[in-house]
């Protein structure tokens, strides 16, 4: 068994955890009370834990307007280097995408026109939001 210390952050509060390995099939004896410190705030309750599995988000369909370019991670555009009707070949640089201080290139994963232009320069998205679409 070996100790070891972790400072964890939820919802902007700093907590320092110590965690115990235990050996397979081992119990430690505390009970999940002993384990959050007496001078921590509370913690924020959480969503109640269910025993169906969430379902998976759908994948986004092909279109009449064309395959979607998805964005890869959560960021801020830098720049678009296409418009609506541009030809592009496959691995052509769509746009910069930034995040976490490190510029990305998102690239065309296939030949096509472009059909569809969802962001421009400043735009905030989340990973899996649609940015292009290619046809």
């Amino acid at each position: 068994m070996s100790i070891k210390k972790y400072s964890v952050k939820v919802n902007g509060t700093i907590y320092d955890v110590e965690v115990e390995e235990l050996a397979e099939g081992a119990s430690s004896g505390l009970s999940a009370a002993a384990s959050v410190p007496a001078a921590a705030p509370a913690p924020v309750a959480a969503a109640p834990v269910t025993s169906e599995p969430a379902p998976a988000p759908a994948a986004p369909a092909a279109s009449a307007e064309g395959k979607p370019v998805l964005a890869p991670i959560n960021g801020t555009i830098l720049s678009v280097a296409v418009k609506v009707g541009d030809s592009i070949k496959r691995g052509g640089l769509l746009c910069m995408l930034e995040a976490m201080k490190m510029e990305n290139e998102v690239y065309a994963p296939q030949d096509g026109v472009i059909t569809a232009v969802n962001v421009s320069k400043g735009s905030t998205v989340d990973a899996g939001d649609p940015l292009f679409s290619i046809q």
